[in-house]
């Protein structure tokens, strides 16, 4: 049968790596999970970035050079990511040409302090475009009420675009539609439409986090027994929203102009609870034309002991509206979770980008 990852990929799952990091592309270590373990793609956010600049003196050379040119902290931060993203792209540009572009992906966020703002957001994810340079690389761009018109922008100018910290399947809806007005102005402006390429990020341990939070101070034997399923039906009923969307009439007209579909991609897969299986988020969110990106121990959970018994999404759907209506009916306001959800979200990708500019100040400094 293969290993479980082998078994995902057969199961129309592609495996992403949440995580890059400049040791891990010099050690070749990247290169060997493209191909031991499968993985078809790299999605990155600021808190990874902030990450790997402290670790070990992989970008002391680059940063030595950048301080001795003088360049400010944003312009250094920005040369640091592009950098890496512009490797780990090269690294998976044979899986991106072996799959006619639809994986050996590589993203890279906005900066996220924009996520408010819809001009910034478009001007910056050109930037990056541009920067980069590579056909496989993916701007992430936040789901927000002001990123929607961004997201629409880019695709429409031939950015393909990741869109994230989706959480509600209202937002999921609106992020799809952003994602069709995007594609039929690239039609409209003589664009081919086969190398515009799309995934939506629709976040999962993080519903549960706080739904079960909820649950758990309501305290009821009602509310506790539904802990720990509250992220799998959310996100299952946005499989179903995209079943919806993707068999209409309006995207067969975009698809026989050579169109990709946008896939759903399963994010913030790594399990918070202790108490709940550590693959949860994958076995139990596998699906045909899915990205599942996981954390490194997330994807070694898998490969070691993870259970893919096949599609565990479709035919779910009743069955999911019945536990997110019961999670209402107890007392959880789910508009609010999800509200305060992407608030959070965004906030904490600010709070990591601020660190990455602080970190790289200090190393600048140091090597000035």
């Amino acid at each position: 049968m293969g290993s479980p990852l082998q078994q995902l990929s057969d199961a129309g799952v592609s495996v992403w790596l949440d995580d890059i990091s400049r040791q891990q592309l010099r050690s070749g270590g990247l290169a060997a999970l493209v191909a031991e373990r499968g993985v078809v793609g790299v999605t990155s956010n600021p808190t990874i970035f902030a990450k790997a600049l402290s670790e070990g003196d992989a970008y002391d050379s680059q940063l030595r050079d950048l301080a001795v040119r003088g360049v400010s902290v944003e312009e250094a931060v920005r040369s640091v990511t592009a950098y890496d993203i512009r490797w780990g792209a090269d690294v998976l540009r044979p899986v991106y040409e072996a799959s006619g572009g639809v994986d050996g992906r590589v993203s890279l966020e906005v900066d996220p302090r924009l996520a408010r703002d819809t001009e910034r957001t478009l001007a910056e994810a050109r930037a990056l475009w541009w920067l980069v340079d590579r056909p496989n690389l993916m701007i992430k761009i936040p789901a927000t009420v002001e990123g929607l018109p961004a997201i629409t922008a880019a695709l429409a100018e031939g950015i393909s675009v990741n869109v994230t910290l989706i959480f509600s399947l209202e937002r999921y809806r609106a992020v799809m539609e952003a994602f069709l007005a995007g594609l039929e102005q690239a039609r409209e402006a003589g664009r081919d439409l086969s190398s515009i390429h799309s995934v939506a990020s629709f976040f999962v341990s993080r519903v549960d986090t706080e739904v079960d939070a909820r649950l758990a101070k309501i305290g009821t034997e009602e509310a506790v027994a539904l802990r720990g399923k509250t992220a799998l039906a959310n996100a299952r009923l946005a499989y179903a929203a995209y079943e919806e969307v993707f068999s209409g009439e309006r995207w067969a007209a975009l698809a026989a102009a050579g169109a990709r579909p946008q896939r759903p991609l399963w994010a913030s897969t790594g399990v918070k609870d202790p108490e709940l299986p550590d693959t949860l988020y994958v076995t139990e969110l596998v699906a045909p034309g899915t990205v599942n990106t996981m954390p490194r121990a997330t994807l070694e959970a898998v490969a070691d002991h993870a259970r893919i018994t096949g599609d565990t999404v479709r035919g779910s759907y009743e069955a999911a509206r019945a536990h997110l209506d019961a999670v209402e009916a107890v007392g959880v306001n789910l508009a609010d979770v999800v509200e305060k959800l992407e608030a959070e979200g965004v906030d904490k990708f600010v709070t990591s980008w601020e660190e990455l500019l602080e970190r790289v100040s200090q190393q600048l400094a140091a090597h000035s």
